[in-house]
């Protein structure tokens, strides 16, 4: 196997999310393939990190990688919220069925996704998306930095509940 020259048709340049990192390697995944990428090094990476980059497999061997080139990196933010869904998001779940998701682009950047569950099953429901890794990956996808998930509590007066995902700009 030949070494990696920069432009090479090996590297693959997109936007990237850190899955886990420690001090010695990192593993990034591609947000638009879902292709997972193992680093060879970790050049200062931390999980949950967002990078628009170029990466390459390491020679000799072309079974780890490495990064090229860092466009943009940032953070994103998962926030479980104490507060309440909006009114607005409250009324776009009173039009759907339980289990069924409505997503709303938000003004300018970033989207509103709403879903309608048994009331017994929102907290559950709100771990799932804090813990799952396509929460990161949806939320680079929308170029969100924060995340912030908000649901009915036993205070609310619904039937069904409401667990709203915010993906925001800033």
């Amino acid at each position: 196997m030949t070494e990696t020259e920069p432009g090479s048709e090996n590297e693959k340049t997109g936007t990237f999310v850190v899955t886990h990192a420690e001090d010695e390697s990192a593993v990034v995944r591609d947000v638009d393939t879902a292709q997972i990428h193992t680093l060879g090094s970790n050049p200062g990476l931390d999980a949950n990190d967002v990078l628009e980059a170029t990466v390459a497999p390491e020679p000799p061997l072309e079974v780890t990688w490495q990064v090229v080139e860092v466009a943009e990196r940032r953070r994103v933010e998962l926030v479980d919220s104490d507060l309440s869904p909006t009114k607005h998001a409250a009324e776009l779940a009173a039009d759907a069925e339980t289990g069924d998701l409505i997503q709303e682009e938000r003004a300018g950047t970033g989207e509103i996704h709403v879903f309608r569950v048994p009331a017994e099953e929102v907290e559950a429901a709100a771990r799932d998306v804090l813990e799952d890794e396509e929460t990161i990956a949806r939320a680079a996808r929308l170029d969100a930095v924060r995340v912030e998930v908000r649901r009915t509590t036993a205070l609310d007066t619904v039937d069904d509940g409401v667990l709203s995902v915010r993906y925001l700009p800033d």
